[in-house]
């Protein structure tokens, strides 16, 4: 898979030397607060998930998110690091509708727009070289701050499962969120 660019990250296949931080954002109660993930991962469920990761089809296997970061020497290139991870997954044949994923695991770029501009590039990716009619998502309701980024992104509401997620000692709904092909390409045009 090529690499994917947006103005401030690039997005790349995930490596097995990536399994490390992906341990430490994981390790981080903050971190998996909002994600599906209720228990620590170990290092060797870390390189299971990956071995499995890497059986799936090229389109569903998992993006390293990696932010620029200007170069001490102004001679140097720009480097990147990593802040985070993007996937689809559940790709629906023939609807060709896919879940998107995402976390910024690296809590200083945090409300600074990275997700948004991560779901940008995943979603011009996900219509224009793989073809979806439809990407959606799941999203605690509670979690306020993701909304707002999807939103930008250009996600609309669909719809709940009500309860459906137990968190703290008590059950929140879990918000559907999606973005057709042709509420994108309107977007595009208005943006150009």
């Amino acid at each position: 898979m090529t690499t994917l660019y947006g103005p401030r990250i690039r997005l790349r296949a995930a490596e097995r030397s990536d399994l490390p931080q992906f341990i430490t954002w994981l390790a981080d109660p903050q971190v998996t607060e909002n994600l599906m993930v209720n228990q620590p991962m170990s290092l060797a469920s870390e390189e299971i998930w990956f071995e499995n990761m890497l059986k799936r089809p090229a389109r569903e296997q998992v993006l390293v998110i990696e932010a620029q970061q200007a170069a001490d020497d102004p001679r140097e290139a720009l480097r990147y690091v990593p802040i985070g991870n993007t996937s689809f997954n559940a790709i629906e044949e023939p609807a060709l509708a896919a879940e998107i994923g995402i976390f910024i695991g690296e809590k200083t770029y945090w409300n600074r727009g990275f997700g948004t501009e991560t779901m940008g590039v995943m979603l011009r990716h996900g219509f224009e070289n793989l073809n979806f009619h439809r990407i959606w998502l799941r999203v605690f309701a509670p979690n306020l701050r993701a909304i707002r980024a999807y939103e930008k992104a250009g996600f609309t509401y669909e719809g709940k499962f009500r309860e459906g997620h137990y968190q703290h000692g008590s059950y929140v709904d879990v918000l559907i969120m999606s973005v057709l092909r042709q509420e994108w390409d309107l977007a595009q045009t208005q943006k150009g």
